[in-house]
């Protein structure tokens, strides 16, 4: 282990018994951070999903590997972490089964999330902010989702008014309507108010989500 006040850095076998030892590693290291207790719980949370899709998923059959997790508090505040493995993650299927839970649990919980796969491994990259001004926060939405599956992924019908600042609030539905961008998802915006305002930024968001997880987004 390696830690500093502004950045942690662990490696450590991808075995399952090593998660916890990593969840209080970085937990005490956020002590030292602005976030606060509840936006701590939740990037640790986060942190522990990805190594543990490392864990499962990054090194088949009895070929064992490594993990690196990384992190570094960056500008106001915020906290960025790596999980990084040198294996290959297998993509979730489209089928709506119970596998795609972690990646949803890690969107719900931090502000961003970013995958990159290569031939030589792949590295999670999550971020947690310090809480808005109250002023700031996401307004919630005006607008009603409404979400059916079907035999190819999910379809979320949106009803009503998305102005600007309703749009992280719609985001949310909908990566969340995609299980965290592990199901195909189709948008029906037919349905729309005259306030569109917030639809492009959540629809950009969340066609991220889902090409990350191998799968796409349609819009009617």
């Amino acid at each position: 282990m390696l830690a500093h006040e502004d950045f942690l850095a662990l490696r450590f076998p991808a075995e399952a018994h090593e998660v916890a030892p990593v969840r209080h590693q970085l937990r005490e290291w956020l002590g030292d951070s602005e976030l606060t207790e509840d936006e701590a719980v939740d990037l640790v949370l986060a942190v522990s999903e990805a190594v543990n899709n490392s864990v499962e998923h990054a090194y088949p059959g009895p070929a064992g590997g490594t993990i690196e997790v990384r992190a570094r508090i960056g500008r106001y505040g915020a906290v960025h972490v790596d999980v990084t493995d040198h294996g290959q993650w297998r993509v979730p299927p489209p089928a709506l089964t119970t596998r795609g839970r972690g990646l949803l649990l890690m969107r719900e919980s931090v502000d961003e999330v970013e995958i990159d796969r290569t031939s030589s491994g792949t590295t999670v990259r999550l971020t947690r902010a310090r809480a808005p001004a109250p002023a700031q926060r996401a307004a919630p939405p005006e607008c009603e989702v409404h979400v059916y599956e079907t035999s190819s992924g999910v379809v979320a019908v949106v009803r009503g008014n998305v102005p600007v600042a309703s749009g992280p609030s719609l985001r949310r539905m909908l990566i969340t309507a995609a299980r965290g961008g592990s199901v195909p998802l189709t948008v029906d915006l037919t349905r729309l108010g005259e306030d569109r305002g917030g639809v492009e930024q959540a629809l950009s968001a969340v066609t991220e989500a889902l090409e990350a997880a191998g799968n796409r987004l349609a819009v009617c």
